[in-house]
Order: C-alpha cells, then structure tokens, then sequence
C-alpha cells in the first residue's frame, strides 16, 4: 500500500445491528488508530449519529464506495447514500440491513483482492437478513468469502488467548452433516489449520488434537462407526502429510487437554461443538479468522445484537480483538 502502516478494511455489518457502534468504540482507542489506517465501508450517517449518541469524536474523510482508491486519511468512510437509510435504524433482520451489509461485504472483498486494503473485518451480519434480501446462496461470510476469492477449501478458525478451535463443517443443521461427513471434510480443516499455525503464528511444529463426531468419539462403533469410518483414516492420511494430529479424542475432554497446553489447537467436527467452548472462555476476546482464502479476513465473535442495538451498551472488546489480529497477520504478510 506504500505505508509503512498496514490498511485495515472494516464492514459495518448489518446496520440494524451494534456494527457501527463496537466500529467507533474500536476505533476511538488511540493505540488502535496509531497501529494501521482504516477504511470503513458503511453508512456515514449512521456513523456520525452514533457517535454524537455515544458522545465521542468520531472524526473521518468520507467518499463513495465506487471511488475507492488509496487514501492518506486516518479512517475513510466509503458511503453508500443510494441506500434511503435512517440514521437511526430499526432494530431486528430486514430486507434494508441485508442488502446493504452484503454491499459492504462484496467491496471490500474487491478492495482486498485488489490490493487497496491489506486486511478486512467484518462486523457482524443477520443470515436471515440476507435471505430478506434474496441471498440465498451463501448462509454467511465465510461461503460468500470463498465463492469471490475463487478457494476450493475454506475454514473457521477461532482465535483467543487460551484455545484455537477450527472447524470441519460450518453453517450446516446438525443433522444434515451425515450427508457432508467425509474423509476430506475432516482432512482440510487439518491441512488449513496446520498451515496457519505455521504461517500466521509461528509455531514450527504444531499439534493438533481432533474431537470425535459422537460421544465418546464412538466408544469402538458402540455410538457411531463415523469415527472409525471417516475420521480415523482423515487423520492417517494428515499423519502421512507431516501433519501432527491425534484423534479422535472425546470432546467432552479434548478442550481441557488443550488449555493444559497438549494441543495449541482443537479441530472440532460442528459448529457449537467448537463455539460453546470459546465463547465459555473467551466471550470478549475470541476472533473468527478465515483460513484458505488469498485475503485476510476476521471479525468478532458474535452476532448483530439486535437486542441492544442503538442502547450503547454494546461492549466492543471483540472488534478490537479482531482488528488487532488483522494488524498483526497483515504485517506478516508484507
């Protein structure tokens, strides 16, 4: 970006939700301001009227988002007035903050891929506000992730200051993975996250430990024969790779065994699996990172709140968590 300070790229999410109030409660901490530049892709009116509701100097150079280019501004706003936006939105999913979040989104997506921003963060979206506004394709950021950066293996990857956890499969009804559950289901997310604990931080020779499908991790085929059919042979094959990985393992013990320092990450086969321990231990400081894309992208570990939206009650110490990673691998990377 011909800075020596990298240009972070954040989207306000859906702005129904808490984006834009944990984006200028992020971004109002100097050490944060002082660490990157930032180009926030989102509604200014909205921006302006939270921070006067917030009380704070939320102070930015504002241009539309079709003029993106490299800016000298501590933070840009790319606006999107084609949208007839309130500045105070209504809260709760709609068909408005999906079309807008999901223009957010695709921008920055371009802007990373074309080298403008060196890392994006993503505040939080409604999926049901996007099937509001006809996107029916992708069930969230990740998957729309994938399709535009053109990445056959994509996974999630939660980042906290005590346990990793990435994910064999994403957004799927439980009892739909019967149907995905397959030996490369299990074996990507081991290849993806062996690789980022190399490349993103540093750990030459890392250890993963792979919670088993069913309870027990199948207890022998006693409560499930996936283990012994499916992820037995995954992990063989991860073995043969040079990949360090040991499973599969209860996953009512494995998180446990890697807070003790045994694993410095835990690959987990679902969704809440995976996200009930983080979210126990690390509500505030946890970060999904995207592993397998040509991009950086991460974002805060939760939703759009649409509960507490507009109350300034939002607690923005995940975004900062976020955008902190985002510095840190953007750094990296260059």
């Amino acid at each position: 970006m011909g800075t020596d300070k990298p240009v972070i790229g954040i989207t306000m999410g859906d702005p129904c939700g808490i984006g834009a109030e944990i984006i200028i409660k992020a971004l109002v901490d100097p050490d944060l301001r002082q660490q990157a530049t930032y180009i926030v892709f989102g509604f200014s009116e909205q921006l302006s009227y939270t921070a006067d509701r917030l009380d704070t100097d939320f102070i930015f150079f504002r241009n539309h988002h079709e003029d993106i280019r490299e800016y000298n501004h501590q933070i840009t706003v790319l606006d999107y007035d084609e949208f007839s936006a309130p500045a105070a939105m209504p809260r709760g999913p709609s068909k408005l903050g999906g079309a807008a979040s999901l223009a957010f989104c695709e921008d920055a997506i371009s802007a990373a891929r074309l080298g403008l921003i060196d890392a994006m963060v993503t505040a939080p979206i409604s999926k049901t506000s996007w099937k509001l506004a006809g996107q029916t394709k992708f069930p969230g950021h990740t998957e729309l992730l994938a399709k535009r950066c053109g990445a056959k293996n994509v996974a999630m990857m939660f980042v906290s200051p005590k346990l990793k956890v990435v994910l064999a499969t994403i957004h799927q009804a439980l009892f739909d993975i019967r149907n995905s559950f397959t030996i490369g289901c299990v074996f990507n997310p081991m290849d993806l996250a062996d690789q980022a604990l190399r490349d993103w931080f540093g750990i030459e020779k890392p250890r993963l430990g792979i919670a088993g499908l069913n309870p027990h991790a199948g207890e022998d085929g006693q409560f499930g024969d996936e283990e012994q059919r499916i992820m037995e042979p995954a992990i063989m094959l991860a073995n043969e790779a040079g990949i360090n990985a040991t499973g599969p393992l209860p996953a009512d013990t494995i998180f446990l065994k890697a807070l003790e320092g045994e694993f410095d990450a835990v690959v987990a086969m679902y969704h809440d699996q995976g996200l009930i321990p983080i979210k126990l231990l690390a509500w505030k400081d946890a970060v999904n990172l995207t592993l397998g894309l040509p991009i950086i992208r991460t974002s805060p570990d939760h939703g759009t709140a649409f509960d507490i939206a507009a109350k300034d009650l939002a607690d923005p110490s995940s975004m900062k968590a976020a955008i902190r990673l985002a510095i840190e691998l953007a750094r990296r990377k260059a």
